[in-house]
């Protein structure tokens, strides 16, 4: 099932896009795009981040407390 997409960019943005797209002599296309790529890896490197910190969360434990509890008899 293929939904309706609708983009709304400022007015800002789209002349920041005109203007660096004959600064760069790029195709708006190309730099939309680019920055899209950009921003997912930006975001994916935070949710990787943010994974490794909850699970160092869970895991830094000290050796008392990881063996509490725990009979070796």
């Amino acid at each position: 099932m293929k939904k309706d997409i609708r983009f709304e960019i400022k007015q800002e943005t789209l002349e920041n896009l005109e203007l660096f797209s004959q600064i760069l002599n790029k195709n708006i296309n190309t730099i939309f795009n680019e920055a899209l790529e950009q921003y997912f890896e930006n975001e994916q490197q935070k949710l990787v981040e943010k994974n490794q910190d909850n699970e160092n969360s869970l895991t830094n434990l000290d050796y008392n407390e990881f063996w509490d509890g725990f009979d070796l008899d």
